[in-house]
């Protein structure tokens, strides 16, 4: 069957997104299309690019996912240092080796640009800070004068990834001004609406991934500090503008892994928290297909 596929954000609890896709594929599902955001971004990349999950699995289980966190020279020369990069540059890390790591693994398939997908195969959610608005990459290249077929896929798969404070915003130059691009979890975390049109019709059965419990089944949160608020108001923006679209019944065409115990940022996850949350997804995804109608 064909489907198209949607897939959140979450870090580091993206592992769980691979064990889900590699169920669907298992089970002799073909994807069509893709639309995600953040961690979710970088597994739909490569799919697109033509990989498989067996492939896949073997890239995110040996990479040293720690060097994703790439500070410049200088932090380590200087106490204190990454600290005023964070207040100049915005970003504690550079994000750099994420990009190059990806940009490498598409080249084997022969992709640098977004010409060398089929057509819709991929998009992609970012946040322009400058502007303040959401975007849909590469669809929404044109309104800074960059046509976008000549665009990364690796750059803009990094741009998703931006995650605030942790990353450095990535920058994008348009013909008039410079536009500071972020995390698009920050507006849309879980971007299954860009398969709906306006009366809520599909134009394929559309299956989604999502790493969090059912909105039903989340408890409240706990707020008795600055940075439990800071969490907290991160969450919401997340997950704001994506509840609308979740309707009782888009919520049955929806794999709901719940992660939210586990941290985003564990960039020194060990083999075996890998190979959990891999299962952790497969284990979802079955019980989903168990009652799955399209």
């Amino acid at each position: 069957m064909k489907i198209d596929v949607a897939i959140s954000g979450g870090g580091i609890k993206g592992y769980a997104l691979l064990g889900a896709i590699q169920e669907l594929e298992e089970k002799g599902f073909s994807f069509e299309q893709f639309a995600a955001t953040s961690s979710g971004a970088i597994l739909a990349s490569l799919y697109s690019a033509g990989y498989k999950s067996e492939e896949i699995q073997r890239m995110f289980t040996t990479v040293d996912v720690s060097k994703f966190l790439d500070s410049r020279k200088t932090c380590s020369l200087i106490p204190f240092s990454k600290w005023l990069f964070l207040y100049w540059k915005m970003g504690l890390y550079q994000g750099n080796y994420l990009e190059v790591w990806l940009e490498q693994m598409l080249k084997r398939r022969g992709v640098y640009t977004f010409k060398d997908l089929p057509k819709n195969k991929l998009r992609i959610i970012a946040a322009d800070i400058t502007n303040g608005k959401l975007l849909v990459l590469p669809d929404d290249l044109h309104q800074y004068g960059i046509e976008k077929e000549t665009f990364p896929v690796a750059r803009a798969v990094r741009m998703s990834c931006s995650l605030p404070y942790i990353f450095e915003p990535v920058k994008l130059k348009s013909l008039g001004e410079t536009a500071l691009i972020v995390d698009g979890g920050i507006l849309s975390n879980f971007p299954i609406w860009l398969f709906v049109d306006k009366n809520g019709k599909k134009k394929r059965p559309v299956i989604g991934l999502k790493l969090t419990a059912k909105a039903d089944d989340l408890p409240a949160r706990k707020i008795k500090n600055s940075i439990q608020l800071f969490e907290s108001l991160f969450t919401a923006m997340k997950n704001a503008h994506d509840a609308k679209y979740v309707s009782r019944k888009l919520e049955k065409q929806i794999v709901f892994i719940p992660t939210n115990h586990l941290s985003t940022t564990d960039f020194s996850i060990t083999d075996e928290r890998k190979n959990a949350l891999i299962e952790l997804g497969r284990y979802h995804t079955k019980e989903f297909l168990k009652t799955w109608s399209y």
